[in-house]
């Protein structure tokens, strides 16, 4: 039996653990989608694409330390359209003709959330503005980026991402300091629930932070080039409307 007062620093640990920090976020960069692959000519109607859907970190590391399971809801034509992926890769693969929109669920760990995600891709097959015959060694890809944000996290969440690739830690507020990294597991003892070595890597698109930076500058200029134009026209107009009132016209 547990001492009274093993008891009460374990309530205590856990209450500490389970304290929200304000002001802080963490977020998570994820990247959803599917890869299809044309079967070739001896392929029959119903069969002409195998693909493969999927949930992965935007740099193909391990989801499983946010993400518990995920729930592929496929066209209600395939055998046991509700698939359930527990463990990460969170990914599946069929085989079909048509294309048709994927919802997909995310469930978290209990310390991370525990109200569930809910994500939409439409499965493509087939390739657009590609000339050319489709070839069965290129496949289409259509991917997603986005950014799960948890607001107030846990100080027990913190402590058990903060060294792990796939997060992106917070900017903390002044004066506070990171609680003490939990034990990593040892990951030689488990498999592998990152996507680096998935045959299927060499067709990812790629979601860097450069790549961020580089779009978000374009989409700058692009603002200020319409912010430009916006300006010109009004110049314009106000030219002639103080040409229209001048003693002159009158």
């Amino acid at each position: 039996m547990s001492k009274p007062e093993e008891n009460t620093e374990k309530k205590e640990s856990a209450q500490i653990l389970n304290k929200k920090l304000k002001d802080v976020e963490i977020s998570i960069p994820i990247v959803y989608g599917n890869i299809a692959f044309w079967l070739g000519k001896k392929s029959n109607e119903y069969q002409s694409h195998k693909w493969t859907i999927y949930v992965r970190g935007a740099t193909n590391e391990d989801l499983g330390v946010v993400i518990k399971r995920a729930v592929f809801q496929l066209h209600s034509s395939f055998n046991n359209p509700t698939r359930v992926i527990e463990a990460p890769p969170f990914e599946l693969s069929e085989a079909g003709w048509g294309e048709f929109e994927i919802a997909i669920t995310l469930y978290f760990h209990s310390d991370v959330c525990d109200k569930p995600l809910n994500l939409y891709h439409h499965l493509k097959l087939y390739p657009e503005d590609e000339p050319g015959p489709v070839s069965i060694k290129k496949p289409v890809v259509v991917e997603s980026y986005d950014e799960i944000v948890f607001p107030e996290p846990s100080e027990g969440f913190l402590a058990r991402v903060q060294s792990h690739p796939a997060v992106n830690l917070p900017r903390l507020p002044a004066g506070f300091t990171l609680p003490p990294p939990m034990p990593v597991e040892d990951t030689s003892k488990r498999k592998r629930g990152d996507t680096k070595d998935n045959p299927l890597a060499q067709w990812f698109m790629k979601f860097s932070e450069a790549d961020k930076l580089l779009q978000l500058a374009a989409a700058r200029q692009q603002v200020q080039a319409h912010i430009a134009k916006l300006r010109r026209q009004i110049s314009l107009i106000n030219g002639q409307d103080q040409h229209l009132k001048s003693p002159s016209n009158q």
